[in-house]
């Protein structure tokens, strides 16, 4: 697990005081979307397999504010400064926005990324509003690197900030398959509840209707009901177990991005269907569309989406690699460490 993660009103005396290089990701969400816990989970392992001289130490969501005191304590020139990634960069989500924006405009004298995000900053009064707090913070930090992951926010990135902007898969795809040997059964409906939803109740219920004739149906979420937080203690433990549901169905029907990630991992037949805004579409495309038990669709037709799960099912398991594709990521890494040694 993660060295430490601060929790609220811990003293600066608890943060690790030592030689070496530290990692201080900010934003490790305490709320049970599965998605973006997976995404910090990621980012832990990448640096524990690639980067294992940094302790890595995670600061809450919710420690935001006592997280930055804290470190500004603690932090040298050797220390990277991150905010963990996922898909809520922009003006849909401006609790983790805020955040962001503070941890940014803080820490301006250290390398500082932005993993993995997609972006997206509506296009209305409250938006544009938003997009100017978000350009000004970035602003003031000359060492930020914002990484897109997706083509449609790497052009968005570049075109809203004068920041670094690079492109580099969602971190999740780092980690290694699951071979997991379940037995399949039925289709998993994972479906969002929130405002980036676009399909209607009508057409998920036709289409359950269609696929119950084959077997069993479930619809679930990546968000979950309980517990009612989750801490990186937790959180692997939860993850593992989201993959063997996964892994225990024979199609999964989605308009989640993790949920299309979480098929890869194990070789999960999935449809994905899209989102507001487009963020698992544009990731698809740019990274997995060579996967064969992956489709993304805007299809209605149900004759020719049961035709596109038929032959998902039947699709052959391969291998894939997508390691290479953090190499912008490396690089960056490796450079800053190569000035301090």
């Amino acid at each position: 697990m993660a060295d430490f993660f601060v929790k609220t009103s811990a003293p600066v005396s608890e943060l690790p005081q030592n030689d070496r290089p530290k990692m201080f990701l900010f934003g490790t969400p305490s709320y049970t979307n599965m998605g973006d816990q997976a995404v910090s989970l990621a980012i832990r392992k990448y640096f524990e397999l690639e980067f294992p001289q940094y302790q890595f130490i995670e600061i809450m969501d919710y420690d935001t504010h006592a997280g930055i005191k804290a470190v500004k304590e603690i932090i040298n020139a050797r220390d990277i400064v991150g905010y963990t990634g996922g898909g809520n960069l922009g003006s849909l989500y401006t609790d983790i926005e805020e955040g962001r924006r503070e941890v940014f405009k803080t820490f301006t004298h250290n390398l500082t990324i932005s993993f993995p995000q997609s972006i997206h900053f509506e296009k209305n009064d409250y938006g544009e509003k938003e997009l100017k707090l978000s350009q000004a913070a970035y602003a003031s930090n000359p060492n930020l690197v914002l990484f897109a992951r997706d083509a449609q926010s790497f052009r968005r990135m570049q075109k809203a900030f004068d920041n670094h902007v690079r492109f580099t898969p969602d971190m999740v795809l780092f980690l290694e398959p699951r071979i997991l040997k379940l037995k399949r059964q039925g289709a998993l409906f994972v479906l969002r509840h929130d405002g980036e939803k676009v399909l209607t109740e009508s057409f998920i219920t036709t289409l359950k209707d269609v696929l119950a004739k084959e077997g069993p149906v479930e619809r679930t979420d990546t968000v979950l009901e309980n517990p009612a937080k989750i801490t990186p203690v937790t959180r692997e433990r939860l993850f593992e177990e989201i993959l063997e549901k996964i892994a225990s169905q024979e199609v999964i029907v989605s308009d989640r991005f993790h949920a299309m990630v979480f098929s890869v991992l194990t070789q999960t037949p999935c449809l994905l269907f899209g989102n507001s805004y487009g963020k698992g579409k544009h990731a698809y495309y740019d990274w997995l569309e060579n996967v064969k038990w992956i489709q993304y669709t805007d299809e209605t037709d149900l004759g020719r989406i049961t035709t596109q799960i038929d032959d998902l099912k039947k699709a052959p398991v391969h291998d894939f690699e997508l390691r290479a594709n953090f190499k912008d990521l490396d690089r960056l890494l490796q450079a800053h460490t190569a000035k301090f040694n």
